[in-house]
């Protein structure tokens, strides 16, 4: 049975979205953070990597693919956007929000958007 072992997210700068995302998840990196490639993992080791690559393509309004950070409520939801705003994420003016969202659209200091997600919400 296969397993996901990592997201990959395209950077045009790798330092800058490894510094990043490491302050956000908590993660480190598993080897040497290059220009162009960079992974990292939990750091107990177990779950899913997040892989950094270069990429010069634009990024995308609507991306197909994205992440979603889980919060335990709506509580910790806001002092977890907030954190991510004080670390370089920016807020997405999302049109397509439903009148009673769950989720927040942020994007990070490369454009890539992800959503905080508020597990609780009914």
């Amino acid at each position: 049975m296969l397993n996901v072992g990592s997201v990959v997210m395209g950077a045009a700068d790798v330092r800058r979205a490894a510094a990043f995302w490491t302050r956000a998840l908590g993660y480190v990196p598993r080897g040497e953070i290059e220009d162009g490639w960079a992974v990292l993992v939990p750091p107990d080791g177990t779950g899913v990597r997040l892989s950094l690559g270069r990429s010069e393509t634009p990024v995308r309004e609507r991306p197909r693919v994205h992440l979603d950070l889980y919060a335990g409520n709506a509580a910790e939801q806001a002092a977890e956007v907030e954190r991510l705003v004080a670390l370089g994420a920016r807020r997405v003016d999302w049109d397509l929000y439903p009148d009673d969202p769950d989720f927040v659209v942020l994007q990070d200091t490369e454009g890539n958007r992800f959503c905080v997600i508020d597990t609780a919400h009914g």
